[in-house]
């Protein structure tokens, strides 16, 4: 009986390396018992436990990535305004404005906006769409307490193209001691940036914190930005005996 010596010529030597590569992976996958060589075994072993280390270390990684941007909260925003009323036969007043985001979620609080001497807070969504038009909405509800006490539908709004943008926040308050008094709020801006830190443009405003003879009044605007302050300069019915203006200033944190 001959018996074969390993340092002999294999039959599968006279084979190209892809026929005899692709035999071997016939071989494993074929049902049957497989007799292995100690060490072709052992290299086996290590190159499955390789791959499932590696591949456990993959879906950890990820795993923890998925974790971290669950976790990850939306950072809070601030904005807060100031507007002074100048008028020539009135009492001036200031009109602040005070208003959180974090997320979607917004909240903001007025005074002296529905009427003198009135509170006004606010709870709303914010929802933005468009990429080269974009369109940001907010509707709130809300309430007044004062001077004037109701309740409050509110809705704002931010659209812009390029260096041209329009803005309007409206309100509908319902008095909750005469119900049948009504009232609809509006404060619209539509504005166009000479530059990055300078804006003009036309204002109209409806409301009753103030008595006026027009139920409109419209006016003319010229803001400028500066960091994340912005001072803004209105003068409302120009040419006219009931003109006033308003001097307001934001910051943004």
């Amino acid at each position: 009986m001959d018996y074969f010596n390993h340092d002999e010529p294999r039959a599968a030597a006279t084979f190209s390396v892809n026929i005899r590569e692709s035999a071997a992976v016939i071989a494993l996958l074929s049902p049957g018992l497989r007799f292995f060589q100690q060490g072709i075994a052992i290299l086996i072993l290590l190159i499955v436990s390789a791959s499932v280390g590696t591949r456990a270390q993959s879906a950890g990684a990820g795993a923890t990535q998925d974790s971290g941007a669950v976790d990850q909260e939306p950072p809070w925003s601030l904005r807060a305004s100031a507007a002074t009323y100048f008028f020539p036969h009135d009492e001036n007043y200031v009109q602040p404005t005070v208003a959180v985001d974090r997320g979607s979620l917004h909240i903001e609080g007025r005074y002296n906006y529905e009427d003198r001497r009135s509170v006004s807070g606010f709870v709303g969504w914010n929802l933005q769409l468009g990429k080269t038009v974009t369109l940001q909405l907010t509707p709130m509800f809300g309430a007044v307490i004062g001077d004037t006490d109701g309740i409050i539908p509110a809705l704002e709004l931010d659209l812009a193209w390029r260096r041209l943008e329009l803005y309007s926040e409206g309100e509908y308050v319902i008095e909750v001691d005469h119900l049948s008094d009504r009232f609809l709020y509006n404060w619209s801006e539509v504005s166009i940036r000479a530059t990055e830190w300078l804006r003009a443009g036309l204002v109209t405003q409806r409301t009753r914190a103030h008595r006026a003879p027009l139920d409109i009044q419209r006016g003319l605007l010229v803001g400028v930005t500066v960091s994340k302050v912005e001072p803004v300069f209105y003068f409302f019915n120009p040419g006219s005996g009931d003109h006033f203006f308003v001097a307001s200033i934001g910051v943004e944190f």
